[in-house]
């Protein structure tokens, strides 16, 4: 795993009536400060990468759908630099993933379902001096192949 991310598994509460999931709680201490709370939708097919922040980090969960999550870590002290994680998060894998700022980081939509993203970060957007750089998806540097690999 990439230096600083972490993968936490949720814990779900069924019953008759539904599910209960805890996502993030102050005691799980994974951020240092809290900034926003977002939610996305993306359509089947679509890929959001990359891009990666300078001063914030994100928590992310993928409430409905699946995700191929791809990370790359670009930062140039990291005992992980140009190290690659994949991580498959959604409805049947409920996990909160913790990317640290410096870490590029982007997604693929699974299957024929949209993906819901809801995702906290450390810092709350600022539209005129966004933290946000991009890189493409088919960056020649992360070299990440998107094609589904038949198995």
């Amino acid at each position: 795993m990439i230096d600083g991310v972490i993968v936490q598994a949720l814990t779900t509460h069924p019953d008759d009536r539904g599910y209960f999931r805890e996502i993030v709680r102050d005691d799980d201490r994974l951020l240092e400060r809290f900034g926003q709370v977002s939610i996305t939708e993306t359509y089947p097919g679509v890929i959001k990468a990359f891009h990666w922040h300078e001063r914030q980090d994100d928590l992310w969960y993928v409430a409905s759908g699946m995700a191929q999550v791809v990370l790359y870590d670009r930062r140039p002290d990291s005992p992980t630099k140009g190290q690659t994680d994949v991580i498959y998060a959604g409805e049947q894998q409920p996990v909160l993933i913790k990317i640290p700022k410096g870490v590029a980081h982007g997604y693929r939509v699974l299957g024929q379902q949209s993906v819901v993203l809801v995702y906290v970060t450390t810092a709350s957007y600022q539209p005129t001096q966004p933290d946000e750089q991009r890189i493409p998806f088919d960056d020649p540097t992360i070299g990440f192949d998107w094609a589904t690999q038949h198995r």
